[in-house]
């Protein structure tokens, strides 16, 4: 009989799983809210706050503390301001039509060429100490495995010859190679620049880095440091590099 019973008719597991249920759900929306920290409220194409947003509304300001005396940042109202007066036009009038560039768009930063607003300081590692640096500067590492590609010719994606490897950039603490540092040739350019590791292949006595020419080489964006490229400047960089394979000489053009 269910006198008998201090609970009576109540169904305790019934409850159970109603009461895990809601916390599911609630567990599910507080993710989803986290997540649009970075990134939010969205935009559209030209910058302007989109109509659509997520079905959920953005949280509160969190402010968290960065390591390594970098201050603070507050999100999701403190981010980085958008990047503006990009060089590009819409291609039709009514929405969802791609952007064509109006200048020189390795340059500019438009299409497979474009790149983040990150901010202007390097990756640190553990222990507050930039990341990536030339190998030169450090001791203890050496080439110990195939080619160094010190002292060879750097070709371009048209066959000519931009400058000389003369440094190697490396991540410390993963021990891998990021850049290659390149001495361009009087009429490319004056001083150096970076290569990213991943569009630059060593081949028998020559690196080859197919993805611009020649004459590109002088408008590599420049890293301040001597010793150290920071966050903006590898964005810009690797975007100048991945906008060649699409904007360098006539590559837009049909192969018919």
């Amino acid at each position: 009989m269910t006198e008998d019973y201090i609970l009576g008719n109540l169904d305790i597991a019934s409850i159970a799983l109603w009461l895990f249920f809601f916390f599911f759900v609630a567990l599910v929306v507080w993710i989803q809210r986290e997540n649009q920290r970075e990134g939010y409220p969205l935009v559209d194409e030209d910058g302007s706050q989109a109509d659509a947003g997520s079905v959920f509304p953005n949280p509160a300001d969190k402010t968290f503390r960065l390591p390594h005396g970098q201050g603070e940042v507050t999100v999701p109202s403190g981010q980085n301001p958008e990047r503006a007066d990009i060089a590009m036009a819409p291609s039709a009038a009514s929405g969802g039509f791609p952007f064509e560039p109006t200048g020189n768009p390795m340059a500019d930063g438009v299409g497979p060429a474009s790149w983040a607003n990150r901010k202007d300081l390097p990756e640190l590692d553990g222990k507050g100490h930039p990341k990536i640096v030339p190998m030169s500067a450090i001791e203890g590492f050496a080439v110990s495995a195939g080619r160094d590609p010190r002292g060879l010719p750097v070709v371009a994606g048209d066959g000519a010859i931009a400058g000389k490897v003369v440094d190697m950039w490396i991540d410390e603490p993963e021990q891998l190679v990021r850049y290659l540092e390149v001495e361009l040739e009087a009429d490319i350019g004056t001083g150096t620049r970076l290569i990213p590791m991943t569009l630059a292949r060593i081949w028998g006595e020559k690196v080859l880095v197919k993805s611009i020419y020649g004459e590109h080489f002088g408008g590599v964006p420049k890293h301040a440091a001597p010793r150290q490229v920071t966050k903006l400047e590898e964005d810009k960089i690797s975007g100048y590099y991945g906008g060649g394979h699409l904007y360098a000489g006539k590559r837009q053009d049909s192969l018919i």
